[in-house]
Order: structure tokens, then C-alpha cells, then sequence
């Protein structure tokens, strides 16, 4: 595997607030890497970092070997970092092929090529083994794991190298969590680098080739998920969330 982005002591400031503390981390090409942590451990934060909403006060991105500066979403977006919220920025009363090519519309000169689109947005979906029985559907009929999906599948289509997925399972059942897991690996068989953010520890280490840990703006836990277990990464999040370990220490 090969480095995709490289994250070098990162700071962001929010007034007083320091939302994250020199933060580095590795995301590669064809794995998957989970970042855990609580409310308030900073990950939104370091999210819109990486996607180009926020820029960083200190410390350096490097994507593909290259330092980069993202001066809004479009940059990080332009060299294929793609990030998938929670909210999906879906129609829900549109059909899943429109919302697949939305504000980037296939058209035959005048109209719009609905024929294109939705060949297109079959092939897609069967690429990455995303069963939706109809691509006309309306997006507010599916599933909130179907959901998630179309998002991806989105983003995967506009030449995304990178998937940034912000609590992917938050909202869903077992079995659609698991779909969208399913789905992570899916993209990682494709060569992409995947980093999901959330604080479901069981899902994380379920998915990951590697995992973080982020409090309070620091990265306190690092390790490939061969070298560590559940019970592991449960006891280090509560140590320091129960302020048992010095934030300085670092596992």
C-alpha cells in the first residue's frame, strides 16, 4: 500500500478552544482506516480539514506525495477527496439515478440523457454491489443504508480516490450498518482509501485495517488492527475519557 494523504501536525483553533493539538495520521490507498472518539474529541473538526472547509493553523496536508492547501470544499473535491455527512445532501423526491449525477446531469445537447444516467447508475451500483432493485426510485423510499449508499456510489462515479464517511451507521439497524460496512470494503478492493469517522468501537475495529483514537484534539491510540483487540481500544477511551491517563501519553 501506498500513502494517498498524510496528515503532519495539524492545529485548528477555534477562539480559546484548541479543537485539535498537532494531529498526524496516514490514510493509504486500498484500506480502510477508522478514527474513534466521543463527542468533542475533534473529528468534526479534523474532517472539514481534510474536505476543505476549514484550513488548518499549523501542520500540512500531503496528498499523493504532494502538499496541499484547500481553500474550499471544490479543491479537496477536485483531487478526489469526497466526503459523505450524515445529512447524504440527497433529494429524497427525486429518483436515485438524478440524485447519482445531481448538478452534474448528463445531457444530449438540450435535454437531459435520462437513458445515459440510468444505464450508468445501473452499472455503478452492480460495480459495487449495491442491491437496489429499481433505479427509479424515489431516494426517500430507500433504506437509510440504501441511502448511504447512493451517496457513495455518487462519489465513487465523479473519480473519488478518497471516501471520507462521517458516522456512516449512526442512524441504522444492525443489518443496514452492516451493509454499509460491507460496502466500505468494497471500496477498498477498488483501491480507494476509506476513513470512517465514529465513536461505534465495535463497528470501527470491525471494518478497519487500522485504527485511531482522537481526544480532545490529540491522537492518543494507534495501531493496526492485528495488534489490538476490542477490549483494548475500550479501555484506552475510557481511561482518558475518565482522565485516568495524561493526555501527553500515547498508547
Amino acid at each position: 500500500m501506498s500513502d494517498l494523504l498524510e496528515i503532519r501536525d495539524v492545529h485548528k483553533s477555534f477562539g480559546a478552544v484548541k479543537a485539535l493539538d498537532g494531529v498526524s495520521m496516514e490514510i493509504n490507498k486500498g484500506e480502510v482506516v477508522a478514527l474513534l472518539g466521543d463527542n468533542g474529541a475533534g473529528k468534526s473538526t479534523l474532517i472539514k480539514i481534510i474536505s476543505g472547509y476549514h484550513k488548518p493553523d499549523r501542520g500540512d496536508l500531503v496528498f499523493e506525495g504532494k502538499k496541499v492547501i484547500f481553500n474550499s470544499p471544490n479543491d479537496a473535491r477536485s483531487l478526489g477527496i469526497e466526503t459523505i455527512y450524515q445529512d447524504l445532501a440527497l433529494i429524497p423526491d427525486l429518483p436515485i439515478y438524478y440524485n447519482i449525477f445531481l448538478a452534474r446531469e448528463v445531457t444530449n445537447k438540450i435535454f437531459l440523457n435520462k437513458k445515459k444516467m440510468m444505464e450508468e447508475s445501473k452499472k455503478l451500483l452492480d460495480s459495487l454491489q449495491i442491491r437496489i432493485p429499481d433505479i427509479n426510485m424515489k431516494v426517500e423510499n430507500l433504506s437509510g443504508g440504501q441511502r448511504q449508499a447512493v451517496a457513495v456510489a455518487r462519489a465513487v462515479y465523479f473519480s473519488a480516490k478518497m471516501i471520507l464517511m462521517d458516522e456512516p451507521t449512526a442512524a441504522l439497524s444492525v443489518v443496514e450498518a452492516r451493509k454499509v460496512l460491507e460496502l466500505a470494503r468494497n471500496l477498498k478492493k477498488k483501491g480507494l482509501g476509506v476513513l470512517i469517522i465514529t465513536h461505534n468501537i465495535i463497528q470501527g475495529y470491525e471494518v478497519a485495517d487500522r485504527i485511531y483514537v482522537l481526544d480532545r484534539g490529540k491522537i492518543i491510540f494507534h495501531k493496526k488492527k492485528e495488534e489490538t483487540n476490542v477490549e483494548e481500544i475500550t479501555e484506552v477511551m475510557t481511561s482518558f475519557a475518565l482522565g485516568k491517563v495524561n493526555l501527553g501519553e500515547k498508547r
